[in-house]
């Protein structure tokens, strides 16, 4: 039995034992978390460096590609330092910090992206509000409004996981996650975290009905507008923000919705997790400039590029 009262250390899923294999899954991990940081500082400079893109669309979606960063570093350089160097092993408080610095980023992206709806219905439905509404304060108020969001998400999420007494170290999974911990937990107090966990889905679906309540009334507008250009130009605006909360959702509801394995988790399950928890921060840079021309013009000058 492990000491629960005196923790020092979790043990994390050891995708393979065979060290080649795991020096391949290094490399793999390595490109990924490349791409995804390359990608979102793209996006940074981009925005801090043209002053086209200085409005509170861009200013927003900066916030995004800092915050996509964050959630990728959480948990891609432990992982790559644990392939290379052949252990599986975390401190209590590494983990700890992995699950509050994770839920923290998570939850403000998710946040941000309500906002940014809110941004995008004010401009297509209200344009000659947008300018009041959407001023500098404004967009500081709703951006700070996010980060704290998600901050308390994260300490609600974290203090409830580890106020349980664990039974056991050994995480089911290649980083902390939070229902893999809650297998650990060897006492009635994870309830505590099943409550956190009802009111979080509560909230996440209200953010969820608020962006397709947005969508459809700016739809209803676009629909409206005579021009075809001016329909291309507002849904341009919208498509990669809908692309990217699509994303966001679709792959946590195939991490968490799917039967889960009892034991030892599945190479589905591995991957799985692997889509939801490193693919978005990775593609919302790809979405963003592949549909905004404006960043994409950005992003031409930034690079030199005609």
């Amino acid at each position: 039995m492990w000491n629960s009262s005196s923790p020092y250390e979790f043990l994390l899923l050891a995708i393979s034992e065979v060290y080649e294999l795991q020096i391949l899954l290094f490399v793999v991990f390595l490109m990924l978390y490349l791409a995804t940081i390359s990608g979102n500082l793209f996006i940074i400079s981009a925005v801090v460096l043209d002053h086209h893109l200085h409005t509170p669309m861009h200013f927003f979606l900066m916030n995004l590609a800092m915050q996509d960063i964050g959630q990728s570093s959480v948990i891609i350089p432990k992982t790559m330092a644990n392939f290379l160097m052949n252990t599986r092993d975390i401190s209590y408080s590494g983990c700890v910090a992995q699950v509050l610095l994770f839920l923290f980023f998570l939850a403000s992206d998710i946040s941000l992206l309500t906002v940014m709806a809110y941004d995008r219905y004010v401009a297509i439905c209200r344009p000659l509000h947008y300018d009041s509404v959407m001023n500098r304060r404004a967009c500081l108020r709703m951006v700070g409004f996010a980060w704290i969001c998600g901050l308390l998400y994260g300490v609600l999420h974290t203090s409830a996981t580890f106020a349980n007494p664990f039974c056991s170290n050994i995480v089911s999974q290649f980083f902390c996650e939070i229902p893999q911990l809650l297998k650990l937990v060897c006492s009635d107090l994870y309830l505590i975290e099943i409550g956190a966990v009802v009111l979080s889905i509560s909230v996440v679906l209200g953010c969820f009905i608020f962006i397709i309540i947005s969508y459809v009334h700016i739809f209803i507008v676009v629909l409206r507008i005579p021009s075809v250009e001016g329909k291309q130009k507002a849904f341009s605006t919208c498509i990669p923000h809908l692309t990217v909360f699509s994303t966001l959702v679709l792959t946590g509801c195939f991490a968490y919705l799917k039967p889960t394995s009892s034991n030892t988790p599945s190479h589905l399950d591995i991957i799985f997790t692997v889509i939801y928890s490193i693919f978005p921060p990775m593609l919302n840079p790809i979405i963003y400039s592949m549909r905004n021309k404006d960043i994409k013009d950005a992003l031409s000058k930034l690079l030199g590029l005609r």
